[in-house]
């Protein structure tokens, strides 16, 4: 018999323990093997039950679940799923949360609440599922960031800038768009590589799986914390050079051209693989629209989403780079991507962004020498 995955249920709620372990002991590969109503309950139900996977609430009495989240990941890493509130200040808290290691959030509604968590059931299930396998590191608390001008929203203080190396990428920088695709794990690998470039960066446009209501603040606080500006992508805008534009939660996001310009494209159309947005869709008008000036980046997360559209952005001639299994929370879309024979290098998160800016900045006329 397949060994279950061994939940433990942090809530001050009593409702909300009593709904998440039911959910989860509905489950044949998973039991609940505790629940707490505070972290402290919670330190020492982990100690002794060894579980796979915590699900974790933010605001509970005694100590925040945030001050635990910390103190989790700094003494004994491990697995651990975020119950957030879908508020502004509660999409900040929860990216903070990804800050210091958390694999993955499920944000519980502010109303109806039984009703709001039974519909999000399959949801949460699949996040444990991921989370139990999840590679689990140690959060960035200490990354050191391009040219921070405050302190990153939602906790934490600024930390000292590290400023990118100089580049003097001009006119090539109008011609090129760089793509990024990610899922769990993905909020955190994109900061690592939006910090590492320079002001005068080709565009970026990324898709990061992320619902409604989250993507306004995960922009706000890349912003803060790049020589780049990042925003969330608005219809009809044009893709300019030093920017960088996020898919919002819940909507597809791809480019497109008017004239000598690109543009983004933003519609409330169906999810492509079961997501909205879907990578698909962005690496899809990647290789119909930008072809050769394209560079395609796969990052961690689960499942096959941009695998395809991203092996069509290499056949269009872009140059795609793949994050490596160590450096991956969860492997699942650049192991497809690389199944797929979309890759031309596969690296560990820290060095993708300086071989980018290598290539973009020496290959002006050998952008398509294969390694």
């Amino acid at each position: 018999m397949t060994k279950k995955i061994r939940v433990v249920v942090v809530d001050d709620s009593a409702l909300v323990r009593s709904l998440l372990s039911e959910i989860i002991n509905r489950q044949r590969d998973m039991e609940c093997v505790g629940t707490a109503n505070d972290p402290l309950i919670a330190r020492e139900m982990i100690r002794e039950l060894n579980p796979d996977v915590i699900t974790l609430d933010v605001e509970m009495p005694r100590m925040d679940g945030i001050d635990f989240l910390g103190r989790l990941m700094r003494l004994r890493p491990m697995p651990v799923v975020m119950i957030s509130t879908l508020t502004e200040k509660g999409a900040e808290v929860t990216l903070r949360a990804l800050e210091l290691g958390a694999v993955d959030f499920v944000a519980k509604p502010r109303v109806g609440l039984a009703n709001g968590i039974n519909e999000l059931a399959n949801q949460i299930v699949d996040k444990i599922r991921v989370a139990s396998v999840a590679h689990v590191h140690r959060g960035h608390q200490d990354l050191h960031v391009a040219g921070a001008v405050h302190a990153p929203t939602g906790g934490g203080a600024a930390v000292p800038p590290a400023r990118p190396a100089p580049t003097l990428l001009g006119r090539l920088s109008t011609e090129k768009i760089i793509f990024i695709g990610a899922s769990t794990g993905g909020t955190e690998a994109i900061k690592e590589i939006l910090v590492r470039m320079p002001a005068d960066s080709p565009a970026i446009v990324i898709t990061q799986h992320m619902p409604p209501g989250f993507t306004t603040s995960f922009a706000a606080r890349l912003n803060g914390l790049c020589q780049i500006t990042v925003k969330e992508a608005a219809q009809g805008e044009r893709i300019l050079p030093g920017h960088a534009y996020i898919a919002p939660g819940g909507r597809q996001f791809r480019i497109d051209r008017s004239g000598a310009n690109y543009v983004a494209v933003v519609e409330d159309t169906e999810p492509v693989n079961r997501h909205k947005p879907s990578v698909e869709v962005l690496f899809k008008s990647a290789a119909a629209v930008v072809g050769r000036n394209a560079y395609g980046i796969m990052l961690t997360g689960m499942g096959n989403d941009g695998a395809k559209a991203m092996r069509e952005m290499k056949d269009a001639g872009s140059y795609n780079y793949v994050q490596d299994e160590a450096s991956c929370i969860v492997f699942g879309m650049p192991r497809e991507a690389i199944a797929h024979g979309a890759a031309d290098e596969v690296l560990p998160l820290d060095k993708i962004a300086g071989a980018l800016l290598a290539r973009l900045g020496g290959t002006t006329d050998r952008l398509h020498h294969r390694i």
